[in-house]
């Protein structure tokens, strides 16, 4: 992206409206550290007022009375259209956060796409209503919408983290206001034209980018009645907290700091293969990048040179390049917390295996090598902290009872993985490791299954039955003594 982009209006309610605020957002390409874009901040009174369009339509709208078949024939254009125009909503991602075009491509673009589509799937099969024989005579239990939802979502995976949230949200019957990060506003206008092609009704839908103290304002409005949040811990407590003060319901996908567990039997080369670009992905800047790797004492070294090449192997560059597989982090406060990590590793007595700084002769951009640290105990900051920058931990252990320990003495449960040639095994290693999500010899997120954390990692799901159930209500109706009676 070359040319400015500006945006004069906020989307409020399925229009493009004049803000009432006079603040602007000003986009940095972290690759060139030029501005890219601009866009109106949402105030306060932005917020009020996506707040009392999306209250109206949920009380009074057509929303949450239509069929589901209605809504999801609504819900399904929003999928098409992103299929259609990944590439650019890719393009324009990469821009503003600096995630490799190429791999924005399926994690930017058609992973969001994979989200509205499987959220359908769970929403058709989903049992809204059903008979239950109670104790005192038949019972009929509904699952009705929560109402207006707050979705807040971060600059690291923009679409995919909103479709996570709305996707539900709306097929439940719900309306929505989202709200943005500052780094990465532009793509959310894609969504909103999308959003309006679509034919959502008024008021269903706002979308606004504002910073952490409006941010705020939204989480605690009394007219909200669940807030889904995608972020740091430190944050998702203050959200939890803010939200408290009106019994909003939250749900809370945080940090993590996963633990990628080598078994003794493991193959080298496809270990390796299969770690990389899970380890170093999105730039380091993903909560369930596997970012401790647990290898065997007894073959530490031949992965430690394993890992090393190829981390050295991999291409840093312009994010908008197709060959590039590790971009700039999106701002250089992250650039710096990077920097400052690796100078805490050092202190702390790891040892780089390799990068360590700022890529030699790229002096513009907010670029960090992709570094590997070996001889980590788990006590050091590098090993317990997130980081979210290309800083990766390589940590030797003794026998499978120590791995364990390891995997588990952290303050995230988010992801992780086994690396095993005995699958079965792995599936019990598997059962053991206190995280929400894992893998057995390969990585992945499922739309169709739970996706959240224990421990620090957050509260709820996301994806799958539980996290569309996060968006509705429960409620029991008593029905007469024998009424249904063949």
């Amino acid at each position: 992206m070359t040319e400015l982009v500006e945006h004069g209006k906020l989307y409020i309610g399925g229009e493009l409206v004049d803000p009432l605020g006079t603040d602007v957002i000003e986009v940095i390409s972290p690759h060139t550290e030029q501005v890219i874009g601009r866009v109106p901040h949402a105030s306060r009174a932005d917020v009020d007022r996506a707040v009392a369009t999306a209250r109206a339509a949920f009380d009074e709208g057509p929303w949450p009375r239509m069929t589901l078949d209605e809504r999801i024939a609504v819900v399904s254009r929003i999928k098409d259209a992103i299929a259609v125009r990944h590439e650019e909503i890719a393009r324009v991602i990469s821009s503003e956060n600096g995630t490799p075009y190429t791999a924005g491509i399926m994690m930017q673009a058609l992973a969001a796409m994979m989200v509205w589509d499987a959220t359908i799937t769970v929403a058709r099969d989903f049992p809204h209503e059903e008979r239950r024989a109670g104790v005192l005579g038949p019972i009929l239990v509904r699952r009705e919408p929560v109402g207006v939802v707050a979705a807040v979502v971060p600059w690291n995976v923009p679409q995919f983290t909103a479709a996570a949230k709305l996707a539900p949200a709306l097929l439940a019957g719900c309306s929505a206001v989202l709200k943005v990060s500052p780094e990465t506003p532009l793509d959310a206008y894609i969504l909103a034209d999308i959003a309006t092609e679509a034919g959502l009704p008024p008021g269903v839908l706002s979308i606004i980018a504002a910073d952490r103290e409006v941010s705020e304002y939204l989480v605690g409005h009394p007219g909200v009645d669940k807030v889904s949040f995608t972020g740091s811990v430190a944050a998702g407590k203050r959200v939890m907290e803010v939200a408290s003060r009106n019994l909003t319901r939250v749900t809370l996908e945080l940090g993590g700091k996963s633990a990628a567990v080598i078994l003794p039997d493991a193959d080298a080369a496809s270990t390796v293969a299969g770690i990389v670009p899970f380890a170093w992905m999105l730039n380091g800047q993903a909560c369930v990048a596997q970012t401790r790797i647990l290898a065997p004492r007894s073959r530490y070294d031949e992965f430690a040179d394993a890992f090393a090449a190829a981390a050295q192997a991999l291409k840093v560059g312009d994010p908008l390049d197709p060959a590039t597989e590790l971009g700039p982090l999106v701002a250089e406060r992250q650039q710096q917390r990077s920097l400052d990590y690796i100078r805490i590793g050092q202190e702390e007595g790891a040892k780089i295996l390799t990068g360590g700084g700022r890529p030699a002769g790229m002096d513009q951009g907010w670029y960090v090598e992709p570094t590997l640290f070996g001889s980590v105990d788990n006590s050091m900051r590098i090993a317990r902290e997130e980081i979210f920058g290309p800083v990766i931990c390589l940590m030797p252990y003794g026998d499978e009872r120590e791995a364990l320990r390891i995997a588990n003495d952290s303050d995230y449960g988010l992801s992780g993985s086994v690396w095993t040639a005995d699958v079965e095994h792995g599936i019990d290693v598997a059962r053991q490791v206190r995280t929400g999500t894992y893998s057995v010899n390969t990585f992945s997120v499922d739309m169709l299954g739970p996706f959240g954390g224990y421990k620090n990692s957050g509260l709820g799901r996301e994806f799958g039955p539980e996290g569309y159930g996060e968006y509705l209500e429960h409620k029991m109706i008593h029905l007469p003594a024998g009424y249904g009676d063949a």
